[in-house]
């Protein structure tokens, strides 16, 4: 009931509650600044990727929990990345841009990094990819909504202002309960699957947060871009990893829902740290966003 039901039902909230905080003008904004747009992008949706694979590689992690990861790292940029963004000195109307876009571009390349690393990690045991039929329910659970809540703040922008804070908090909430679920559901497991992710996630939340700024900074970016990218791509929806590892109508794998749910615990410890000493550094450079 809860994998099959109230998960999909709990991530559709959240993304219509994400539709609610979008308007047209987010995604216009790409027009604006397409080079911070594309240096985002390009670190989160294929460097990332790479990088992950080579630390799981490193770690030698087992195939399920392996794949676990590279759905994680492969899972679009999640809300509380504008929050922390804020803390820390950023643009969060980037990140806002950031997450519309990097939502509606995930359904393609989630599937198809989830795809490769069934292939590799497990071979053609289990049939268990994201074939055509379940990537069209990953578009349903993550655009459909999106697209609502966007028309319901079209129509009633109050209505999406006052439901703000509300949406928030129960995303807080739902994600709390869906990693206690995972945890749950593995529990005999749990503690030596802790063991063997544990350190794996807290470094791809630090390295995720540190690319997520170097590049962009290197790449010509002005430092409150630079916050706001690292947020974004330090930050994964843990949501919506957690939503396709657990359904029974996509992945159906608890164990791949293991490394979401440790790093869905230990990502906020780091995040705090790094927008705190960023947001110190703005504050004492005086930051300004330059024009890209």
């Amino acid at each position: 009931m809860l994998t099959s039901v109230l998960l999909p039902i709990a991530l559709a909230i959240i993304m219509f509650g994400l539709g609610l905080s979008l308007t047209t003008g987010d995604f216009a904004r790409v027009a604006r600044m397409p080079k911070a747009v594309l240096v985002a992008l390009g670190t989160q949706v294929v460097l990332l990727p790479v990088i992950c694979f080579g630390m799981v590689k490193v770690f030698g992690l087992a195939p399920a929990l392996a794949v676990g990861m590279m759905l994680l790292v492969a899972s679009p940029g999640g809300t509380t990345a504008n929050l922390f963004s804020h803390l820390a000195g950023g643009d969060v109307a980037l990140n806002v841009t950031l997450t519309a876009v990097n939502s509606v571009l995930a359904v393609i390349t989630l599937p198809i990094v989830v795809n490769l690393s069934i292939a590799h990690f497990l071979g053609d045991s289990g049939q268990l990819g994201l074939q055509p039929a379940k990537m069209l329910q990953v578009f349903a659970i993550v655009l459909v909504p999106v697209a609502l809540g966007m028309l319901v703040r079209s129509r009633k922008p109050g209505f999406a202002d006052r439901m703000e804070r509300p949406v928030k908090i129960g995303s807080a909430v739902v994600l709390a309960l869906v990693i206690f679920a995972a945890i749950y559901t593995e529990r005999d497991n749990f503690l030596d699957y802790l063991a063997a992710v544990g350190l794996i996630a807290v470094l791809l939340n630090v390295i995720s947060l540190a690319l997520g700024y170097v590049v962009p900074r290197v790449a010509g970016l002005g430092e409150r871009q630079s916050i706001a990218c690292s947020m974004e791509i330090g930050i994964h929806n843990a949501t919506l990893a957690l939503t396709i590892a657990l359904s029974p109508a996509l992945l159906n794998n608890s164990e791949m829902a293991t490394p979401v749910a440790v790093y869905g615990i230990v990502m906020f410890f780091p995040t705090a740290l790094v927008a705190y000493i960023l947001g110190r550094r703005a504050k004492l450079r005086g930051a300004t966003t330059p024009a890209v």
